[in-house]
């Protein structure tokens, strides 16, 4: 009993310290306990008076200074009357009246008048305007939540910015060197710097009516938690990728305006742009984190052939494109680092200093080739190579891909026409039925 009043009596003492803090200002109650003298059959009585006005006034707006020396005289008082319960335990003793600021004084042996003290200091509270105990915690839980999506956000952006100086897939470079990314023969012009083939899997419709959207889903997979790219500066960094999709004259990507709720989440915040004035119908989109995009979703808006004079029904071919990490030549023609190297000619390694490798041939020429900052140096000083041997490793662990999808683009009213095309020939077989079945039924009643 004694843990269980110091634990309240602490509670009560916080309750009064805050309302000090608050500056709440109100008439004070006491509760009295019955005396120790009593009869046990004695009913017992509780007694809430309020203090006189000019005692009300003296205690009238506490500062913070008061609350806290007002909370600091509550606890030492709590104290000592755990002291002098531990000293003389079992004895009965008067009841002591403990204060607990703003007037509220606890009879703290009796262990049933913490419940009415509490509730006392609670009207206290109430009638002063003070926010309820239920009201502070809703408060309290609503601000950790949203300092959850702070700092969730917070982690998403630095992940994001720290992915986005990582290995990267510009599809700018073809932008920019590129009035049409697709060649005569069908390649892309992503391919010709990102030299290493890796596929990728489109999933779409077979089937749109005019004027609809509808999402094309590009996977481009890989092991992206596990996988590191090369960087310029020879370091290991998180894969991005990025792709590209080639449609028809007069489909486009879908407006913002009319994208359903579903399709926008599945889109996790994905960014889709044309890739120039000239070919809106050519959209791209990264770099971004493979990690988190490794299945993009395009929205796609289909064009109306009775409107749009450079569309047409029928069936239609789109193409795509997708790409994880770095490629392995520049637009301007140079090798980047992600790269394996290979011996220019037959010979022997002379020397190896740093990343220069040289090579003495059999004709007593030498040559130094310089391997950039990523793969690791398999060749030792006094090996024999031979042309196009590697000296380095490969590092590059990324690559280009891309697929073609037919599509076809339904004009409703071919439709209805081929309904009622199949619905004409079925009552017309169905009519001949009947009238064999009648013609038959007629023979036999007039004995044929």
């Amino acid at each position: 009993m004694t843990k269980t009043a110091s634990t309240v009596g602490g509670a009560v003492l916080g309750a009064a310290a805050v309302g000090a803090v608050v500056g709440v200002v109100g008439p004070a109650f006491t509760v009295a306990g019955p005396r120790a003298g009593a009869s046990s059959g004695t009913a017992t009585q509780q007694f809430l008076s309020a203090r006189p006005e000019a005692a009300a006034q003296a205690h009238a707006g506490p500062t913070l200074g008061a609350g806290v020396a007002l909370a600091a005289s509550g606890l030492v008082a709590a104290a000592a009357v755990r002291r002098s319960r531990r000293a003389g335990a079992g004895a009965a003793s008067a009841p002591a009246v403990v204060p607990v600021g703003l007037g509220c004084s606890v009879s703290a042996p009796a262990e049933q008048y913490f419940r009415d003290q509490l509730v006392a200091c609670r009207a206290q509270l109430s009638e002063a305007g003070a926010p309820s105990v239920e009201e502070t915690d809703r408060h309290m839980q609503e601000l950790q939540a949203h300092a959850k999506q702070v700092l969730a956000g917070a982690a998403a952006a630095l992940v994001f910015s720290s992915s986005m100086e990582a290995a990267v897939a510009y599809p700018i470079y073809a932008q920019q060197n590129y009035a049409n990314p697709r060649a005569l023969n069908g390649k892309i012009a992503c391919a010709n710097c990102h030299l290493a083939g890796k596929e990728i899997d489109v999933r779409m419709p077979h089937d749109v009516l005019a004027d609809t959207i509808f999402k094309a889903q590009i996977d481009v997979p890989c092991k992206y938690e596990k996988r590191r790219q090369l960087i310029a500066d020879g370091s290991k960094a998180a894969l991005n990728i990025g792709a590209i999709a080639i449609m028809p004259e007069g489909w486009k990507l879908a407006p913002k305006d009319r994208l359903p709720k579903v399709l926008k989440k599945q889109m996790k915040g994905l960014s889709w742009s044309p890739y120039s004035k000239e070919y809106p119908n050519i959209v791209v989109a990264g770099p971004v984190p493979g990690s988190i995009y490794e299945r993009m979703v395009l929205p796609i808006l289909a064009p109306d052939p009775n409107t749009q004079k450079d569309a047409n029904f029928g069936k239609l071919t789109m193409y795509f494109g997708g790409n994880r990490g770095r490629g392995q030549v520049y637009p301007e023609g140079n090798q980047s680092n992600n790269n394996q190297f290979f011996a220019k000619k037959d010979g022997k390694i002379s020397a190896i200093d740093g990343l220069k490798v040289t090579i003495e041939g059999t004709d007593g020429s030498t040559i130094t080739q310089e391997v950039l900052a990523g793969g690791q140096i398999v060749v030792e000083v006094g090996e024999q190579v031979v042309k196009d041997d590697p000296l380095t490793t490969n590092p590059n662990v990324g690559g280009f891909g891309q697929a073609e999808k037919e599509m076809m683009l339904q004009d409703m009213n071919r439709v209805w026409a081929y309904c009622a095309l199949a619905t004409s020939i079925f009552v017309a077989q169905l009519t001949f039925v009947l009238k064999k079945k009648q013609f038959e039924k007629v023979q036999l009643a007039e004995g044929f």
